[in-house]
């Protein structure tokens, strides 16, 4: 009869937990846990208060190259190419580097794009060979790419970024600014 460690019980379930708290899908606490997928549903409850949402992870590279899913991702990718050096298991690095990440973000009062769950997926992107990191040769930043693009003149979005690249917020601004609705929403005089 095979018996189990309690400790380690104890630590898997204090993992779970805390990615759950985070906001971590199921597929991620299977994957980074010996719980059973049963045992992590009703965790989940417990947690959250809900059963975990369903549906597949995410699954593209391309997500991570729109410009500000890119500047997110690559702060957070930095953040772990730091803490990665000093913690040796992969997934406390993860979390450690998210919490960063997080407490980076709302410092600036800026909503967090990035979810635990697409940062762990950026990280084994980065491992698979999928995704790595470019200089920008504007401002020296490191920033996430395609691993077969080519890098030479790499210009990062924050340097460079789309026309219409936080126009939104902008708008938004200026309406609660000034009252007025986001959109002109106002039927047409006749």
């Amino acid at each position: 009869m095979a018996t189990r460690s309690v400790v380690l019980e104890v630590r898997q379930i204090a993992l779970a937990t805390e990615l759950i708290s985070l906001g971590a899908r199921l597929p991620l606490l299977e994957a980074e846990t010996s719980l059973s997928r049963d045992r992590l549903t009703r965790l989940y409850k417990e947690v959250r208060g809900e059963s975990p949402p369903k549906g597949m992870l995410p699954f593209s590279a391309d997500w991570f190259m729109s410009w500000q899913a890119n500047a997110h991702s690559s702060l957070f990718y930095n953040i772990f190419r730091v803490i990665r050096g000093h913690d040796g298991a992969p997934i406390q690095s993860i979390v450690k580097s998210y919490r960063l990440y997080l407490e980076h973000v709302q410092l600036h009062a800026v909503e967090p794009v990035l979810s635990i769950t697409r940062a762990w997926t950026l990280v084994r992107y980065f491992a698979a060979g999928l995704l790595e990191g470019v200089a920008c040769t504007r401002c020296g930043g490191h920033f996430v790419a395609h691993a077969h693009d080519p890098k030479s003149g790499f210009v990062c979005g924050l340097c460079r970024p789309p026309a219409r690249a936080g126009k939104r917020g902008r708008r938004a601004g200026a309406a609660r600014e000034t009252g007025l609705p986001e959109h002109n929403d106002a039927p047409a005089r006749g």
